[in-house]
């Protein structure tokens, strides 16, 4: 029977113990697996490297995605690494000019290391200009944090082909539900699982997902070798969240559609930047000298790292989730001081509204 997404995340996990009928899915605990005799395996033997609660979650975000296999890790930056052991040393990436700090953090490691490089693109027709047959990967955040630029997934995919690269896909922001990267020609995505997946700023996991079985099968055994295993209760508590999704999700966007329309006409408000959809905000603000006085001012909106979670967030890149990224760097393609990001959550809209209104009145 086909379903829709809806139900079946709703279900995720549901009728796995066919021996008591459980209908929330049981949490497996154990680190080790009996043996039935010598030579012999229940398909289980050790945690690190197969867990039956998180073949559950892995195979409902393999559908979520329509990958082939989805591997979960601790957190996104592992997923990160995880995904980046899968190319031989000195390989070439051509990676999103605006993307989120710790990426770039963790790029810079590697080419301070000699084990791979990096050149950066800010729009298809960059991208078109430097591609060549020298690329290993294509390394996409689309759309971009926090700058919210947005590319054509399906186009990046033919030319990243065509020149016999891979294209990865960082799908955090719009998520599965607004965009699905494998079905538009992406090889790979990857989420920090700890936003919107999970969605409740209280489990920290991340998601590479495969859309070839033969790349699955790679990730499988590197993340069994490398050991970023997401612990059987975090996985059990990420299956929960799932179910909630949907939900979650479509709140967050009509509160985000409202609030843009509000903060459009607000005073102190220079420049509201939305994708049109998803529930992340950028907003740049007409003093930047008083940006402090902004966030200190707010009493529902949480001055906090991160996104995706039920709470509204506010975010200062300059000093939270960028300042790896050189100053110069970051205000050259336009991450300045005057730039605040937000993660709009499941609250009335009319409060956060409200509690704008209110603390802008800091810019008078």
């Amino acid at each position: 029977m086909t379903r829709n997404i809806e139900t079946y995340l709703a279900q995720l996990g549901n009728r796995s113990d066919q021996q008591t009928g459980s209908v929330s899915a049981p949490i497996y605990l154990s680190t080790t697996f009996a043996h039935p005799g010598l030579g012999q395996s229940t398909g289980y033997d050790y945690t690190r490297t197969k867990n039956p609660t998180r073949d559950l979650l892995e195979e409902g975000l393999a559908v979520l995605e329509n990958g082939a296999q989805a591997v979960v890790t601790s957190s996104g930056m592992s997923a990160i690494a995880l995904l980046f052991d899968l190319f031989p040393s000195g390989s070439r990436f051509l990676v999103s000019r605006d993307l989120y700090g710790g990426s770039y953090r963790y790029f810079n490691e590697l080419e301070q290391r000699g084990i791979a490089s990096f050149c950066y693109f800010s729009n298809l027709e960059e991208l078109t200009e430097q591609l060549t047959d020298e690329f290993t990967a294509v390394f996409l955040e689309t759309p971009t944090n926090p700058l919210m630029a947005e590319t054509n997934i399906r186009e990046v995919a033919k030319l990243a082909h065509k020149q016999d690269a891979l294209l990865i896909v960082d799908n955090t922001f719009l998520t599965p539900l607004r965009q699905k990267p494998l079905d538009e020609g992406a090889d790979l995505v990857i989420h920090s699982a700890t936003k919107y997946l999970t969605g409740h700023n209280d489990i920290l996991a991340g998601v590479v997902i495969a859309k070839t079985k033969e790349l699955g099968e790679r990730l499988v055994f590197l993340s069994n070798t490398i050991g970023p295993s997401l612990s059987s209760f975090d996985c059990w508590l990420f299956i929960r969240s799932l179910k909630t999704f949907p939900l979650r999700f479509e709140k967050q966007e009509a509160n985000a559609k409202a609030i843009v329309a509000a903060l459009q006409q607000l005073k102190g408000i220079k420049e509201v930047v939305y994708p049109g959809k998803g529930a992340m905000v950028s907003l740049r603000v007409a003093d930047e000298t008083k940006v402090g006085a902004f966030l200190e001012a707010f009493q529902l909106v949480t001055f906090a790292e991160s996104l995706g979670g039920v709470e509204t967030l506010i975010t200062y890149p300059t000093t939270q989730t960028h300042a790896d990224i050189p100053k110069e760097l970051r205000e050259s393609y336009g991450l300045t001081a005057d730039l605040l990001r937000l993660s709009v959550g499941i609250e009335s809209a009319t409060d956060i509204i409200a509690d704008f209104e209110q603390a802008a009145k800091v810019f008078e």
